[in-house]
């Protein structure tokens, strides 16, 4: 079983049905990104009629047994995230309504700072403050995963020392590996490693590079090499892949409403709105070649089943809690 630590965009039936096809028995889908409460509830709504529609495919998890069992029938495990914490609109108590709603993974900021700390794009990354280290000890009383994708190196070790339960980069790259914002130092890596956290590896052209792009054995040795920075059970996958995604929804995902400017994202002047996928992940069903391309790099089958989806139910074990 692959279990995707990442995937945005607007899915339907056919993503559910090519997610499965392609293995994946799990995925931590995105419910938001720059959306304050009442447009959170919106979108969570949506998803739950989406999931509802397609109950022979598709099914909420909320605990690690869940995800496993729902993989094991032959559907995917819908695992609800935001790549922002504006849900919560500075008001602490609804952290725990959010969890209580089924909300399992949250991401301190986006591609900005917020009143919790510092995002990957500021010149400055201010650290964690007051107010984060409160929701990251909310989110573990919680049960809901800290993630620090899109947030700065500084304010991502703040997290990790702050929490009280591993944390979760949940697609990103080594920055030593390809050198772009969004991806993790190897002192953050390293620091995940050593309590227990993990990255999910990314297949997001912008911050994997066009050299590990090329092939399914080039992207595995990616991934191999972030292993060596810090240990098989550190390391996971969260392919960043988008589902039916437009213009106008890369507009939203960069600009939000905050800019009446330009943004690129991961991305830069000059280079297409959106980025060609790898070259051996054309269509969602590739994934399947996943557990080939780490074998062929020299992974135990053990080993991949650390990174394809043993690491994350770890994680969501230590962080979701036992009961739906």
């Amino acid at each position: 079983m692959i279990i995707d630590g990442l995937q945005c965009g607007h899915f339907d039936r056919e993503a559910f049905q090519s997610l499965k096809k392609a293995g994946v028995g799990g995925v931590v889908v995105t419910c938001g990104f720059w959306e304050g409460a009442l447009e959170s509830l919106d979108s969570l709504g949506k998803w739950r009629d989406l999931v509802r529609e397609n109950a022979d495919v598709a099914e909420i998890g909320t605990t690690a047994k869940d995800i496993a069992r729902i993989g094991a029938e032959g559907k995917v495990a819908v695992v609800l995230g935001f790549q922002n914490a504006n849900l919560f609109e500075g008001r602490i108590r609804l952290v725990e309504m959010f969890a209580e709603l089924g909300v399992r993974v949250v991401q301190l900021t986006y591609n900005n700072q917020n009143e919790l700390g510092g995002s990957c794009y500021e010149d400055e990354d201010s650290g964690l403050a007051r107010y984060g280290k409160q929701v990251i000890l909310e989110m573990n009383r919680a049960g809901i995963l800290v993630d620090c994708s899109h947030v700065g190196d500084r304010t991502t070790l703040d997290a990790i020392k702050v929490s009280e339960k591993p944390i979760a980069v949940t697609h990103a790259n080594a920055r030593s590996l390809f050198n772009h914002k969004r991806n993790k130092s190897d002192a953050v890596i390293k620091a995940l490693g050593e309590t227990g956290g993990v990255i999910g590896c990314a297949a997001y052209r912008n911050i994997t590079g066009d050299e590990y792009c090329k092939t399914i054995e080039a992207w595995c040795t990616m991934v191999a090499r972030t292993v060596d920075i810090a240990g098989i059970d550190t390391v996971a996958i969260g392919t960043d892949r988008s589902h039916n995604f437009t213009a106008p929804d890369y507009a939203w995902m960069r600009q939000g409403r905050w800019t009446r400017g330009v943004e690129y994202g991961a991305s830069a002047a000059g280079k297409p709105l959106k980025a060609p996928p790898p070259d051996w992940f054309q269509t969602v069903e590739d994934m399947n070649v996943i557990p080939r391309g780490l074998r062929a790099v020299g992974f135990s089958e053990e080993e991949v089943d650390k990174i394809t989806h043993k690491n994350w139910l770890r994680l969501y074990e230590a962080t979701f809690g036992t009961s739906s």
